[in-house]
């Protein structure tokens, strides 16, 4: 593994209630362990990041969903990513110099739609990062975090990008459309986005690519993760 490649900056959510609901929230399961080791493998190291900072919270329904899915399991057991997800620095007190890391990469669960979407330092950093030509990314719900960031320009980061996130037919058939602010899809479309997507629960992944460098890449669900994580990688390996 190559110590000399920069850090990936993770950003997890810190909320933990649904809307009318006794459902706990927070990040998903496999939407992290399946980049984290897709990153870890590609030698690039990681910092933990959320709004509170401490022990980032798990949605325990994702544990349940995924018992059978080996790199789920394994992350739970994996004493280096527990004291990461346990021990995130607070958003606010992370360096902002974004010249010092790779790229930025937001997991989903309902979380990330409460929390991080409002949050002025996460905005910072995704306005920085892409600004400068490092890749920002999301999977399922976390493009969610995207949609009030506005650009130094006063222009919605969204606006003329192409995305994908959790689709609105999946979250009905989740069961889940009056738990959470607002549908994603419908949300990333209003700030002027073209949405793409494939048929419910299976792998889609989009990158967008600005004539000027500039990288933003999205994945549909749970599904959508490795491959998300691949092309962050692959854009930062033809950097």
């Amino acid at each position: 593994m190559s110590s000399s490649k920069q850090p990936i900056l993770v950003v997890l959510t810190s909320h933990t209630k649904l809307i009318d609901s006794d459902h706990a929230t927070g990040w998903y399961l496999p939407e992290l362990a399946h980049p984290y080791y897709r990153f870890k493998e590609a030698g690039y190291p990681l910092i933990f990041a959320s709004p509170k900072g401490g022990e980032a919270p798990l949605d325990q329904s994702s544990v349940d969903a995924f018992k059978d899915d080996e790199e789920s399991k394994q992350f739970l057991k994996d004493e280096e990513g527990q004291k990461l997800v346990k021990n995130t620095q607070k958003l606010s007190e992370v360096d902002p110099d974004v010249s010092k890391y790779a790229a930025i990469f937001y997991p989903g669960g309902h979380g990330p739609c409460f929390d991080l979407p409002l949050d002025e330092d996460s905005h910072r950093f995704i306005r920085a990062f892409y600004e400068t030509g490092k890749p920002v990314s999301a999977v399922c719900h976390a493009p969610a975090v995207f949609s009030d960031v506005k650009l130094n320009d006063d222009n919605y980061f969204l606006k003329g990008r192409t995305v994908t996130s959790f689709t609105n037919e999946e979250e009905e058939q989740a069961g889940l459309t009056k738990n959470i602010p607002w549908l994603v899809e419908s949300r990333l479309e209003e700030r002027g986005a073209t949405f793409q997507k494939t048929q419910p629960w299976g792998e889609k992944v989009v990158v967008d690519r600005t004539s000027t460098g500039r990288i933003l890449i999205t994945g549909q669900n749970p599904a959508s993760a490795a491959r998300m994580a691949e092309e962050v990688i692959k854009a930062l390996e033809s950097q």
